[in-house]
């Protein structure tokens, strides 16, 4: 196994087995994931900040076996900031005392550490931890629109248009972000009055307001076999144990596919076009921050 001992401002690292393909149809290397999460980390950090991070890794690759961490793994770095909470259950409550550490992704080393451990996806809860690590009121909303079969992004960007309108309803401005996968996120920043049941009550009076106005197009329904042709609008993932992708992170599918932050005038011409709305890979959504930095500034507030 071949290492590089690497310094990251100012913290040391041991990098491995750079050479290791970890997407075979792209052939996207482990050096490669490690230099995007390096370069995006100026506009993904921020909305890491003060997060636990639940870990999705695939050590073989994406053509392997993956597994979740929730926990930070034995050997963390003493250097790598972590939150003991407690364990909650779908409506944010603590339950029997228990408590997990997760680890908080607030600079570069830890994201650089993380990606050695070929922790591909980095998801989040919609709430942030205080100083002391205890869970503060979610300060934003997420409204997952998942295509079912029959449907795509296509059908995810009209329907996206949709949450847009109900969210601006109450008051609430929406960002939209590809999932990386299928379909798009759709978030909104929230004031921190609302506690994980009262926003997922809000996302769920949503979802369920457009099943009803739009029935052919939209369900709230879990159920699968009842989303064929249709997007699902998921809105359990504001619950305080749920967590989402973060924006900017990549995904663990055949292609180095990123959750990337898009404009609303691209998510009208998806709507209009099928072809004009695409998940992006890694390449593009460096190119993208490049030329027009974090589109979702105003969501980290």
């Amino acid at each position: 196994m071949t290492e590089v001992r690497v310094d990251v401002e100012g913290r040391t690292l041991t990098l491995s087995n750079l050479d290791k393909v970890l997407y075979p149809r792209t052939g996207t290397t482990k050096g490669e994931v490690i230099d995007y999460y390096a370069r995006i980390a100026p506009v993904m950090l921020p909305h890491l900040a003060h997060r636990c991070v639940t870990r999705v890794r695939w050590p073989h690759g994406v053509a392997g076996s993956s597994f979740f961490e929730k926990n930070a793994p034995a050997g963390t770095p003493s250097w790598v900031h972590t939150a003991k909470v407690p364990t909650t259950g779908s409506r944010g409550e603590s339950r029997h005392g228990d408590t997990l550490v997760f680890p908080i992704v607030d600079d570069l080393a830890t994201l650089t550490w993380l990606a050695n451990l070929a922790a591909l996806e980095l998801h989040v809860h919609q709430w942030t931890v205080g100083s002391r690590g205890q869970p503060r009121n979610p300060d934003r909303l997420v409204i997952d629109l998942d295509p079912g079969e029959g449907a795509g992004l296509h059908e995810c960007a009209s329907v996206a248009l949709l949450v847009r309108g109900k969210l601006a309803e109450r008051d609430l401005e929406a960002w939209p972000v590809t999932s990386g996968s299928k379909g798009l996120h759709l978030y909104a920043h929230l004031p921190g009055r609302l506690d994980p049941e009262g926003s997922t009550g809000l996302a769920k009076e949503v979802a369920e307001e457009l099943q009803q106005e739009h029935p052919k197009a939209i369900t709230a329904t879990m159920t699968k076999a009842r989303r064929s042709g249709k997007v699902f609008l998921d809105w359990s993932q504001n619950a305080g144990s749920k967590t989402t992708l973060s924006p900017y992170s990549l995904r663990g599918r055949d292609k180095p596919w990123v959750a990337t932050p898009v404009t609303w005038d691209e998510v009208e011409a998806g709507a209009e076009d099928p072809l004009a709305l695409e998940q992006l890979r890694f390449e593009e959504v460096l190119d993208r921050v490049a030329d027009h930095g974090d589109l979702l500034t105003g969501l980290s507030r």
